[in-house]
């Protein structure tokens, strides 16, 4: 059985907060995970409520009365951004629990999109609620160390969305990733307002998967689909908020190289980016011009996904093309140069060195697809993600 990494925090968040917003992409397990912890973790009876169904939804014609029934129980709403009066609402209602000594553990919000969510929600729940990203599996779900069983390019090739990684072979996970594209396209994000032509967001997503891992050029893309950048902006914002695509800021201190500016973006599932490239089988990809930027937008995601809020990530590139693919930046100024290489012998130009020192860099790592941990030149190190990803916990672990 896969172990969710981010249980710990959904229960610490519910003993501490009244509101908990759980975000994340559908088919992710939101709710899989929701009910487990409630029924086997939490030991508090709860209540589960699915706004998608209209028999659900029904019982919110005089929502205040409806939900005030339910004290001492935690309430489990689903799809919550389809009622956005809602928020104001569950504020009277946590704010009377907490006089009556009801101090946490009142709500537990899930939902599919963020703009609109954490929108209504910051307005009306100020103070009152927190946020946790559960994202598709990471490597460090799917590895089992007693077993030595590291899956890393099974996880790469479809991805960490449950049901496509969980499948029984890679037919099978192929035609979920089809059929989850096209269900998002034509029901999902039409559901949630943006009312635009299924086959016209599936061509710009389709195209969005080839400046993976590259500065995107609105125009370019506007040109194709044979509308304004504008809109092609607005494409993005939707993508972005439905958690199917993330954008890394460029670095932006001091230094007297001109850089940069534009984000880099990546189709942050590499099992969706795969199928929208037309990559069906591992002997494909490892073949594919995109082979390199779907390693790179792979281990990135696998590494922010990690990231408490202390930290900030961007990468770096200047006149001179002197590049950092993954900075971060966390506490006590530190300040690691990552490079991403999917060779098994990686080797690291001067122009990668150059920058870590413009920027001041404090370590410098290369994360390749090996597991061995060697020293390059001047004071690099070669890692796999599996023991970076620990070095990264326990060094905000010493912070905290």
């Amino acid at each position: 059985m896969i172990k969710r990494i981010l249980e710990s925090d959904i229960v610490q968040a519910l003993s501490t907060v009244p509101v908990l917003a759980l975000l994340g992409p559908r088919q992710v397990g939101k709710t899989t995970l929701a009910t487990s912890l409630a029924a086997h973790v939490l030991h508090k009876e709860s209540v589960y409520l699915d706004l998608e169904l209209d028999s659900h939804l029904a019982r919110f014609d005089d929502t205040e009365s409806y939900l005030r029934q339910f004290d001492n129980k935690l309430l489990i709403i689903d799809e919550v951004q389809r009622k956005p009066d809602l928020f104001p609402i569950l504020r009277s209602i946590v704010d009377m629990r907490k006089r009556a000594g009801e101090k946490a553990g009142h709500f537990l919000l899930l939902g599919s999109a963020s703009r609109d969510l954490l929108q209504h929600s910051s307005e009306s729940l100020a103070g009152r609620i927190r946020y946790l990203e559960l994202a598709p599996f990471s490597i460090k779900e799917v590895s089992n160390p007693e077993t030595l069983d590291y899956p890393l390019e099974k996880l790469w090739l479809r991805g960490g969305f449950p049901e496509s990684y969980l499948a029984t072979d890679n037919n099978e996970s192929w035609r979920w990733r089809s059929d989850f594209i096209s269900t998002y396209v034509e029901r999902d994000i039409p559901l949630m307002g943006p009312q635009i032509s299924p086959t016209r967001m599936r061509r710009f997503w389709s195209m969005l998967a080839h400046y993976h891992g590259q500065q995107i050029h609105f125009s370019e893309i506007g040109k194709s689909l044979e509308t304004s950048h504008t809109t092609v902006k607005n494409y993005l914002d939707i993508l972005i908020d439905f958690y199917m695509v993330r954008l890394i800021p460029a670095w932006s201190g001091n230094t007297k190289k001109r850089l940069t500016k534009m984000p880099k973006v990546y189709i942050r599932d590499s099992g969706i980016l795969h199928r929208l490239l037309n990559i069906s089988s591992f002997d494909d990809l490892l073949g594919h011009s995109s082979c390199g930027a779907s390693f790179e937008g792979y281990i990135i995601e696998n590494i922010l996904r990690h990231l408490n809020d202390k930290w900030h990530y961007s990468y770096y590139r200047n006149s001179d093309h002197q590049e950092i693919d993954l900075i971060l930046e966390g506490p006590n100024q530190s300040k690691w140069a990552i490079e991403i290489k999917r060779s098994s012998s990686p080797k690291i130009n001067k122009g990668f060195h150059d920058a870590s020192d413009a920027i001041g860099a404090t370590k410098k790592f290369v994360l390749y697809s090996g597991t061995e941990r060697f020293p390059l030149s001047n004071q690099t190190e070669a890692l796999g993600i599996l023991e970076f990803l620990e070095i990264l916990e326990n060094f905000s672990s010493c912070e905290k």
